[in-house]
């Protein structure tokens, strides 16, 4: 009997051991099949974190300069966009594009297909003798006041001749953590959270993202538990910050555009559709209802407008031209190559129409005729 129950004993350890055995090679194969992905995608099997560094001359959060990550290229000076001459020609147009990932353009498949690099080949088609360069100064994560360092250390120095702000998402999210904290709500934001295995398998923190994202979808439309919408408290800080960033743009470039932010989330959208466009905005701000999100989100359009009337700034607005829709956008705000190209289309266009644009091209080709260079 003793012998017949050891080997009961040692059979079920051996099956035990099969099963964790073959559980770990199947997450192993998992977490492969995901860095894979990831890496046909971006160009890196280890965490996109990895493609970054700081800056040790202005302490931003800046690409790594010189780095080629799947379809993403970054110039020798920490910029998504071509290489650039510096000093600047004179007879050069330079166009900077400050903002965060959704104009550093994350999701879209190459360089040429970023709606700043579109803009610049539109621009060049227009004024086929006057060279059009760009300046794509996007960094995930950024924030108005990263993108105020940004200018004054990296992007003024340039020398652009027309600034491009595209701002809103990261400010939100920044500005209501501060108020869901003060109100009791959360204490650390959701990607501090996570636990510790999602900090070194892409596999399981993708699983426990989606998990968030769904159970925060499900309780989108329901108040309760969520936070006390506080208009000022939330737009007050953004316009702060915004109207810094118009006024030193405005000492460094003769033509200064603020462009309205386009989200997948609109008013229009039954409530199941509200809750897939909103995404990335529920992982990043879960205290947040859908209707606080669609107020946030229309009442820093409304800050948009009204700085860029106070300090004489070109406007760019029709922010739902883009499609709401799978084939536009990746998630909440960041745009698909097709709707990195509309989007294009609608910074281009009005662009085009400036006259205080069309004032500084006649700038530029009268110094290349003076300088030979036309």
């Amino acid at each position: 009997m003793k012998n017949e129950s050891l080997k009961d004993s040692r059979h079920w350890l051996l099956l035990m051991l099969t099963v964790v055995i073959a559980c770990v090679a199947c997450f192993g194969a998992a977490e492969l099949a995901i860095r894979v992905r990831q890496y046909i995608k971006f160009g890196t099997l280890s965490r996109i974190e990895d493609t970054y560094k700081v800056d040790a001359a202005s302490g931003l959060r800046i690409p790594v300069a010189g780095s080629t990550t799947g379809g993403i290229r970054i110039n020798s000076m920490g910029f998504r966009s071509p290489e650039l001459k510096n000093p600047k020609p004179p007879s050069s147009f330079r166009i900077a594009f400050l903002g965060s990932s959704t104009t550093y353009c994350a999701e879209v498949s190459n360089n040429e297909s970023t709606w700043p690099h579109l803009v610049a080949q539109k621009l060049q088609g227009q004024w086929p003798k006057v060279p059009v360069e760009y300046i794509n100064a996007g960094v995930p994560g950024y924030s108005v006041s990263s993108s105020l360092q940004n200018l004054k250390l990296r992007v003024g120095p340039l020398n652009p001749d027309v600034i491009v702000i595209y701002e809103g998402h990261n400010d939100l999210s920044g500005n209501s953590f501060q108020l869901a904290v003060k109100q009791g709500l959360v204490s650390k934001q959701t990607e501090k959270n996570l636990s510790w295995p999602a900090q070194y398998s892409l596999l399981w923190y993708l699983v426990e993202k989606n998990l968030l994202i769904m159970s925060n979808q499900r309780t989108a439309h329901q108040m309760e538990g969520k936070l006390k919408f506080d208009k000022e408290a939330l737009i007050a800080p953004f316009q702060h910050d915004l109207k810094d960033l118009v006024e030193m743009s405005k000492h460094v470039a003769p033509l200064v555009v603020l462009v309205t932010f386009s989200t997948r989330l609109r008013y229009n959208q039954i409530p199941e559709e509200q809750s897939r466009s909103a995404v990335t905005s529920l992982y990043y701000m879960p205290y947040m209802s859908i209707s606080d999100l669609l107020q946030g989100y229309a009442g820093y359009n409304d800050v948009v407008r009204q700085v860029a009337g106070e300090t004489g700034s070109l406007l760019i607005g029709e922010e739902n031209s883009i499609p709401p829709d799978g084939q536009h956008f990746a998630d909440s705000v960041h745009f698909t190559d097709q709707g990195s190209h509309i989007m294009s289309e609608r910074v281009a266009n009005a662009l085009l129409q400036s006259t205080a644009l069309q004032e500084v091209f006649a700038s530029k080709s009268a110094t290349a005729v003076a300088t030979g260079k036309r």
